[in-house]
């Protein structure tokens, strides 16, 4: 029996993504099949089929070729030796980091994300890294209260509409930066709108928010970005970095600004997240953060913003379209039953 996958032969643009054909194999002892029902396309999909990761807190340095895709959700179609915590038919979710861009995926039992079946697996998918970053920064990072004073930068991508959707369930009085033409989606949440190209939100923050902001959250991790940032929080306040720096130096002087600010006695902190405390010690966390997410969008209490969903195959498609900049929200690719 055969499957496709999406393949990365060399980096480049989308148009380097090709289809090919593979052999379906049995899973070996400790793994499961996986029947891929929908592929989160993000940003580290970008970045690594590009070959310009950097920092996303993940082991995402990848040889050539291989299969992108960093978050998926299916049923477990068979089941290795030795396999006990599923059962054939189980909804499942795996962080992959790469590998997720393709109709079947084994992937070890150790590692799989308990996924409640009544869920849409296109809106459900969106919460294995976005929201799960969202959270994660804004209440294990941050550790936000309802009242906090926060700013949002980089509000209208996948994550940045996590947080505004977090943020108003938290109770949060948010402050959120994007392109004009996106400003719709932020105050929809309940958020004060920032443009980014055309407004000082330095000193328009100042003005609303005197005694300063309880906490940032960055997804754009430029250091211009990050210093004015940092001017802007009361003693007490926290910023945090998720995204992914514009190259190497960016990325050291980054670091360089985390060690100095943590060092200094001003009472501010800087922290970078990223999602390798799962692979490397913080399972359980992740693992209850999930639950809690999966819960909240089968209360009706969160609902994903997707922009585009597109067949598994045509993944080259989807990603154009990431990349084009005009994204609110989530692109998702689908098996062709969900579509």
């Amino acid at each position: 029996m055969k499957y496709k996958s999406v393949l990365v032969p060399r980096h480049g643009g989308p148009e380097v993504l090709q289809v090919i054909e593979n052999d379906l194999r049995p899973p070996s002892a400790g793994e499961v099949r996986i029947k891929v029902l929908a592929a989160a396309v993000c940003r580290p999909d970008v970045t690594v089929r590009r070959g310009e990761a950097l920092y996303t807190g993940t082991p995402l340095g990848q040889k050539l070729p291989f299969v992108p895709g960093y978050a998926v959700i299916g049923n477990v179609d068979a089941i290795g030796e030795g396999v006990r915590e599923v059962t054939v038919g189980e909804r499942v979710g795996v962080l992959t980091v790469t590998g997720g861009y393709a109709e079947y995926l084994n992937w070890r039992n150790d590692r799989l994300i308990p996924v409640p079946v009544e869920l849409n697996p296109a809106e459900a998918v969106t919460l294995i890294l976005n929201y799960i970053v969202a959270y994660q920064v804004m209440h294990r990072s941050a550790k936000v209260k309802s009242g906090d004073k926060v700013l949002i930068i980089g509000a209208s991508g996948g994550i940045g509409t996590a947080l505004l959707q977090l943020g108003q369930l938290a109770g949060l009085k948010m402050y959120a930066m994007a392109s004009k033409n996106k400003h719709a989606i932020l105050a929809e949440y309940g958020a004060t709108p920032l443009d980014y190209r055309t407004q000082d939100f330095v000193e328009l923050i100042r003005q609303s928010e005197p005694d300063g902001l309880d906490a940032i959250f960055d997804g754009m991790m430029r250091l211009d970005y990050i210093r004015r940032g940092l001017s802007l929080l009361r003693r007490g306040g926290r910023m945090v970095g998720f995204g992914e720096p514009a190259g190497l130096g960016e990325l050291f002087r980054i670091l360089a600004t985390v060690l100095r600010v943590n060092l200094l006695p001003n009472g501010k902190s800087l922290a970078l997240y990223g999602t390798s405390s799962y692979f490397l010690f913080d399972k359980r966390s992740f693992l209850e953060d999930w639950a809690t997410l999966f819960r909240l969008l089968g209360e009706g209490k969160i609902k994903p913003v997707i922009a585009a969903r597109f067949p598994i195959l045509e993944a080259a498609k989807a990603n154009a379209l990431l990349e084009s900049g005009q994204v609110i929200g989530n692109v998702v690719l689908l098996a062709p039953e969900l579509l």
